[in-house]
């Protein structure tokens, strides 16, 4: 534990009694939700994570092993910070995507940027195992909200930049969704478990046109369709014949809606596959999913867009009613093959999570 603690935290920050450890098992996931729902209410954004949402993320990820990917850091009450890192590739090109959530009251110490530093080298021990060809571009990411002003000032001193901006768009009210027609020849149908894979392959494709494109995985498809909090009838999903031409996943998170006092949905992978494009099949999927969760007794609903979508969802979704809630991007930069392990900053100084 000290040799750990050692190697991620600047010695005043050993010396205040953190202490640092990898991911034990199963039963750190509880800690992990606990804290991320925590910070994420502190800072104002709308996703509580449950214990079963951060098992479902990691267990048997293609891209992460929690054992040598996560550290934790616990003072004597518990968990105050964690820190990871995850392979991804997109646009058919690696990725490494960094995160880690620091508790509101240990901000400001630089326990945030030594374990951005310690996810950089973790990092370039994995790219000197599993990118070793000098000649393969590898980009590092983060996800950034607006209002996560340390994260932010962390990345832009190692060099990172906004690459993409994300709007998470709100309807305050779902007593009014308009009645929009199909397409002729398309149908809604209920979906069944025979359904559950032409509809994840219809999505798959779909989303291969959008920027920072990413083939799922079969832990993705598992992750999906195994979810206590499934219930496919909310979904919409458009046919024509045996073909997916469309689809909108809705979700209720109601130990979120709890404790946060709504009554909300969430529209999630919302899709229109390229032959079925431009004829308004997703706003006409994109209405008859919030009709669903009117019926369902929610009162508003949620979804995330790429404020820069080639297909035009924000304009759909704003005609819908819709309107930005929050802002969010995705920062990025080159890895630096020549720097010392990737890393470009200092992990003694104190910056702002």
């Amino acid at each position: 534990m000290t040799d750990i603690a050692q190697t991620i935290l600047p010695a005043r920050l050993v010396d205040l009694g953190l202490s640092v450890r990898p991911f034990r098992d199963a039963t750190d996931y509880a800690s992990i939700a606990t804290l991320m729902g925590l910070c994420n209410a502190v800072d104002g954004i709308p996703w509580l994570p449950t214990e079963e949402n951060i098992r479902s993320e990691f267990d048997g990820a293609d891209g992460v092993d929690p054992a040598t990917d996560i550290v934790l850091v616990e003072d004597a009450a518990g968990l105050v910070a964690f820190a990871a890192v995850e392979r991804v590739v997109r646009d058919d090109a690696p990725n490494y995507d960094l995160w880690g959530f620091v508790h509101p009251d240990r901000r400001r110490n630089g326990l945030g940027g030594a374990l951005f530093e310690r996810n950089l080298r973790r990092i370039a021990e994995r790219i000197d195992v599993e990118d070793p060809d000098p000649t393969t571009d590898v980009l590092l990411r983060a996800h950034v909200e607006e209002r996560e002003l340390g994260h932010a000032a962390l990345l832009t001193a190692d060099g990172f930049a906004p690459a993409r901006h994300y709007l998470l768009m709100r309807r305050a009210a779902l007593d009014d969704v308009p009645d929009v027609p199909l397409p002729d020849g398309l149908e809604l149908r209920t979906v069944t478990p025979g359904d559950h894979r032409a509809i994840w392959e219809g999505e798959a494709e779909a989303f291969q046109d959008h920027w920072g494109a990413y083939r799922p995985t079969e832990h993705d498809f598992q992750r999906t369709f195994s979810q206590s909090t499934l219930d496919t009838d909310l979904w919409a999903v458009a046919w024509d014949g045996d073909q997916v031409a469309g689809v909108v996943q809705t979700w209720i998170w109601a130990e979120e809606n709890e404790r946060l006092g709504v009554r909300r949905g969430w529209l999630e992978k919302i899709s229109v596959r390229r032959p079925w494009r431009k004829r308004g099949l997703g706003q006409a999927l994109t209405a008859a999913a919030l009709r669903n969760l009117h019926a369902a007794g929610m009162t508003d609903a949620m979804l995330g867009v790429d404020s820069q979508n080639p297909t035009g969802a924000l304009g759909l979704y704003e005609r819908l009613g819709f309107e930005a809630w929050q802002r969010s991007a995705a920062w990025q930069r080159p890895f630096d093959r020549a720097g010392s392990n990737g890393a470009r900053s200092d992990p003694t100084r104190s910056d702002g999570v």
